[in-house]
């Protein structure tokens, strides 16, 4: 990698690569890169395993570290993904938490792995900088009891003085 700078991911020993590969099936712009193999033995591996694996998602460059049980992903960090359309916002949603993954609030979801994506649709973040402050304030309101964001609702909140949940 040549990048300035690469977020590392701390995977269980062995899950980088099948992470990486899933990330790079689901989003466009992404791929597997070089993998690196430990030079000596290690806490919880040996010379000679899998020890990180560069991919791509999105454009974005990432290493995946097969660092072992002793760290957790958590939601102080997640990857906001912005769509265009419901479609998109489907297919991502679809993908991450129909993998083993959950559904969580607003637009959250957490990987497999346990990572934390926003799939979140550019009308609701347009929402939000509405000028319109009592617009804004109804596309918050009607996000809020959402777990996948519904485009339509959001548009509907927008343009209405009520907001059906």
């Amino acid at each position: 990698m040549t990048n300035k700078l690469t977020t590392c991911l701390w995977f269980d020993k062995g899950e980088a690569r099948k992470a990486g590969e899933f990330y790079a099936s689901v989003f466009p712009d992404s791929r597997i890169g070089k993998a690196h193999s430990a030079s000596s033995d290690f806490p919880g591996g040996e010379e000679g395993d899998e020890l990180t694996v560069d991919f791509t998602v999105l454009g974005q460059s990432f290493v995946g570290l097969n660092g072992g049980p002793n760290f957790k992903p958590n939601e102080a960090v997640s990857f906001m993904v912005v769509t265009e359309d419901q479609e998109e916002t489907d297919r991502y949603w679809n993908a991450i938490v129909g993998n083993g993954g959950e559904e969580s609030a607003c637009g959250w979801c957490k990987d497999k792995w346990g990572f934390s994506w926003q799939i979140t649709p550019r009308v609701l973040l347009e929402a939000m900088d509405n000028p319109d402050r009592a617009a804004a304030k109804r596309a918050f309101e009607a996000m809020m009891p959402m777990k996948r964001i519904d485009v339509a609702k959001i548009e509907a909140a927008l343009k209405s003085e009520t907001v059906n949940a």
